[in-house]
């Protein structure tokens, strides 16, 4: 951007803030445009672009201390706070005066000059302070960098990243445990991604570089992927472990027994029930749950007494010697812990 420009355009009112904000106000003001006027936002909309541009290049000043000084200065000039005159014959303050007050000095060997009152070059002063000055204290030499690549002199644009880009993948609780790899569209592109082992439902996992590229040199964005699992007949996954319900009958639960249970990879393996076990009772068998990089999990059987659907006149009648039989009443003390 032309520095002359910096007569004309109040980057104070681009971003809403008064003429002594400081930092964190002039960063705030400008996060919350930004955001507002975002290409992204506002797809093919040449107003919003234009004014996401003006937002960036008043950033781009306002967030530097020495080319703020240095706008505010120029502002000033337009404003009528400094008079300026061809030199000193005409008693006034001549601009190498005024840029050498401004700069720190440096300024005494260059010569401005104005004809017929015309209004100044500003870029050509600069370039010349610059070209006195050298790289040590004045502008020449300096590369400002920015976001937008706004601001400064002989500035280069912020390498920016790309834009992340978001899909989803929908696995079997098999696919899941083990790990798979998935065909996914996104973004009008088909890509083969590799999903690791142990994955759980609502979990997002980020592929670095999959994303949309970046700009002036900037790294590509990621691909950002919502993973949902099919529900399992038998199998659900928590964490890296494995949980399933185990049905028993009632006489296993109670005089205890020794029963088969599948696991995920087709083997079988044995548990013991204890005599008393009251369903709903976790039994873990350790190292039959899904193997990560980080660890192995276990198997979390659940037990449940299952209760038949219909019952034959002998096994009425044998349950109802059997509860005669029990010596205490299972709901005795409920009553008493309920209102403690």
């Amino acid at each position: 951007m032309a520095s002359q420009d910096w007569m004309t355009k109040d980057f104070y009112a681009v971003l809403g803030v008064a003429k002594d904000a400081d930092s964190a106000a002039i960063k705030k003001a400008y996060r919350n445009l930004a955001k507002k006027y975002h290409p992204d936002r506002n797809p093919d909309d040449a107003a919003a672009a234009e004014k996401f541009k003006e937002i960036g290049e008043a950033y781009a000043v306002l967030s530097d201390s020495k080319e703020r000084e240095q706008y505010d200065a120029i502002r000033s000039m337009a404003g009528g706070g400094a008079r300026f005159t061809p030199g000193a014959d005409g008693g006034g303050a001549g601009f190498e005066d005024i840029f050498s007050s401004m700069f720190g000095g440096g300024g005494g060997n260059v010569r401005f000059s104005t004809s017929g009152g015309a209004e100044p070059d500003i870029d050509e002063l600069l370039r010349q302070f610059g070209a006195a000055g050298g790289g040590a204290g004045g502008y020449g030499g300096r590369r400002a960098r920015s976001p937008f690549g706004f601001g400064g002199f002989g500035s280069q644009p912020e390498p920016i990243k790309g834009p992340d880009v978001v899909t989803s993948a929908t696995l079997s609780l098999r696919d899941a445990v083990a790990g798979t790899t998935v065909e996914l569209v996104a973004d009008g592109r088909t890509m083969t991604v590799r999903i690791p082992a142990g994955v759980h439902s609502g979990q997002k996992i980020r592929l670095r570089g999959k994303g949309r590229p970046g700009r002036n040199g900037g790294e590509s964005g990621d691909m950002v992927v919502t993973i949902t699992v099919d529900k399992h007949p038998v199998y659900s996954i928590d964490g890296a472990n494995l949980r399933m319900d185990l049905p028993v009958t009632l006489k296993e639960a109670a005089l205890g027994a020794t029963v088969e249970v599948p696991l995920l990879d087709g083997t079988t393996t044995r548990i013991k029930i204890k005599p008393c076990t009251s369903s709903g009772t976790v039994m873990r068998v350790r190292g039959k749950g899904i193997a990560t990089s980080k660890k192995t999990g276990d198997l979390l059987v659940t037990v449940q007494v299952a209760v038949p659907r219909k019952l034959s006149r002998a096994a009425k009648e044998a349950l109802e010697a059997f509860d005669s039989a029990m010596e205490s009443d299972p709901r005795a003390s409920l009553a008493q812990e309920a209102s403690a």
